[in-house]
């Protein structure tokens, strides 16, 4: 805004004392002060607000004045409450110096000054803002995307002071504002739980999320495909404390399905959004910044959109590979594909990779899958290293859906002198989930299950075939065990947890009843821990003097145990035979 409109504002009571030819100066910001050298917290463009305490005597006006002026402040406001009027001598300083000066009458408190001036640079910021915003959109939409996200946060950084970034639905830093620091990895993989939870619960956005006593976020979703979650109004409420599952609330609007937003793209679903974070509380805002807001979250999600189609070439060369290895195509056939795809996921590689699969599904609670779009989403953002930045380093995972479930082809660079398979390297289950667990599991809470299969790395086209079946036949044995996202590696497959998940639950019930609760039973009477004791027992190996001092028990009371157990379930613990049953019955109960 302009010195000259606060003349023309009745309500702030002002009156020009000099620089009347100074009035078309730009104000960018208010700041009340009385200290005798306050340069050191401005920075240019001011309007400085000031109830004379630092004057003594008339020296003082003309050094503070000089201060101003090289601090480029663009104006004075002094009040007429501590002295009556304004004095002379600082009249006079501030016409020396071109700095104009205003008087503000007793009846006008500097508060009032401040929120006109801070309510009407602010609104002239966000105009804009949202003027470049909207020619940004233009560009992008019509052609390649110039500069990413990072561009938008910088201008919502530099324009409206909001700090912003933009995050993966597994809490990965895709782009953030220049200022301030990085958002720490454990607030991130919180914040996409609270927005998946939130997604998850019918709540649209933005929904607002307190972590601690001090900081408050603003979360949008960011929807490709030109889906959008602005509601009709946006009440100020509360932000609610944040836990595992519980996300803060959001204005009332028209709820849109978080589940499936158009069964004709094969049901990808918000667990593939992505989420710009603001750091502040956008309860009270008015409509239009709201408005810039999610105007912002469209244009990212063109960049988002962007990526995607980036991926084409490398998803039709998954599902070609594919189709192949189903169709047992002859490994000659598979080899020529898998020469053609090694230039493009792994560039610049003379030799010819090792490979792994990596099949996942997404089964709805209540039965049926969520389809092998959705799969192929999650699974392209789950492969991506947790630890890399960025909207694009995914290059060189090419991931192919068929029916239910999505299958990626991941490359090994091959190491020299290394010839038959690369066992040692490569994904293991446990680690592949072990970061991005919290925020799918709240995403997926009461609605379905991600399951994911890992195969072992092979060196050549003909052991694909059986890497595909490996990988298959692990998830089958993840989809057995408890929990929202599971996983299972090849290096399960040859061990009895292959077995377990397998055994019908009315045989599993029949078995370890017949074996353990006569134990439960006993315990309970007499609080004996024979369960405790046998799977210690069991766990040394039969050995006595070992499970003993496990336990802290004698010996000759570890014995006393044991022939208990043997009493209670007519088995005999020095046999292979009972052992084995006996560890069965504890993995399966």
């Amino acid at each position: 805004m302009r010195l000259r409109a606060l003349l023309e504002t009745d309500a702030l009571g002002l009156a020009l004392l000099g620089g009347e030819d100074e009035l078309d100066r730009t104000v960018h910001g208010v700041m009340t002060t009385d200290l005798r050298d306050p340069s050191r917290y401005l920075s240019g463009g001011e309007l400085v607000l000031s109830g004379l305490a630092w004057r003594r005597d008339a020296a003082d006006s003309e050094p503070f004045v000089r201060r101003l002026v090289q601090a480029g402040v663009v104006a004075l406001a002094a009040g007429e409450a501590e002295l009556g009027t304004v004095p002379e001598d600082l009249v006079v300083a501030c016409a020396r110096h071109r700095l104009p000066l205003f008087a503000v009458h007793e009846s006008v408190a500097f508060a009032t000054v401040t929120e006109h001036v801070v309510r009407q640079v602010s609104g002239e910021r966000a105009g804009d803002l949202a003027a470049v915003v909207d020619r940004h959109r233009r560009l992008m939409t019509s052609g390649p995307a110039g500069g990413g996200p990072d561009v938008v946060l910088d201008l919502l950084g530099t324009d409206l002071d909001l700090r912003a970034w933009v995050l993966s639905p597994t809490g990965r830093l895709i782009a953030g504002s220049k200022a301030g620091p990085r958002l720490p990895e454990d607030v991130c993989v919180r914040l996409a739980s609270e927005q998946l939870a939130a997604a998850r619960g019918d709540r649209l956005g933005p929904h607002r999320v307190a972590l601690d006593d001090r900081t408050t976020y603003s979360l949008f979703p960011v929807r490709g495909g030109g889906f959008t979650d602005r509601p009709v109004t946006a009440a100020p409420q509360a932000p609610q404390p944040a836990h595992p599952g519980h996300a803060g609330q959001s204005g009332p609007g028209t709820p849109a399905s978080p589940k499936v937003r158009d069964g004709s793209d094969g049901g990808e679903t918000v667990l593939s959004d992505w989420l710009l974070v603001v750091e502040a509380d956008a309860g009270d805002w008015a409509e239009e910044r709201l408005d810039l807001l999610y105007g912002v979250t469209q244009l990212i999600a063109v960049e988002r959109d962007h990526r995607n189609a980036a991926r084409t070439v490398r998803r039709r060369l998954a599902q070609e590979v594919l189709e192949l290895v189903q169709a047992g195509a002859a490994p000659a056939e598979v080899a020529a594909r898998l020469r053609v795809a090694a230039p493009v996921l792994v560039p610049g590689l003379g030799a010819a990779p090792h490979w792994q699969v990596v099949v996942a599904r997404v089964d709805r609670d209540g039965g049926g899958s969520g389809g092998g779009a959705a799969a192929q989403a999650l699974l392209e953002e789950i492969l991506v290293d947790p630890a890399s930045t960025g909207p694009e380093h995914s290059d060189r995972i090419a991931v192919a859906h068929t029916g239910d479930e999505a299958v990626a082809l991941v490359p090994l660079p091959a190491v020299a002198g290394e010839h038959e398979g690369a066992e040692g390297r490569g994904l293991l289950a446990d680690v592949l989930l072990e970061a991005v667990r919290e925020p799918l599991t709240a995403g997926l809470d009461g609605d379905g299950r991600l399951t994911l299969g890992v195969s072992a790395a092979v060196h050549s086209a003909e052991g694909l075939r059986g890497a595909l079946e490996e990988a298959r036949h692990a998830r089958r044995v993840a989809a057995a065990r408890p929990g929202r996202v599971c996983a299972a590696g090849h290096h399960e497959l040859a061990s009895h947890v292959l077995l377990l998940p397998f055994v019908p639950d009315d045989v599993r019930r029949a078995f370890t009843a017949r074996l353990l609760d006569p134990l439960r039973d006993y315990d309970r009477r007499h609080r004996a821990e024979l369960i405790p004791t046998l799977e210690a027992f069991l766990d040394c190996d039969g050995s006595w003097t070992r499970c003993a001092a496990r336990l802290h028990l004698h010996v000759n009371t570890l014995r006393y145990r044991v022939g208990r157990i043997e009493q209670l379930t007519g088995r005999d613990l020095s046999r292979l035979e009972d052992k084995l049953d006996f560890f069965l019955a504890l993995r399966m109960s």
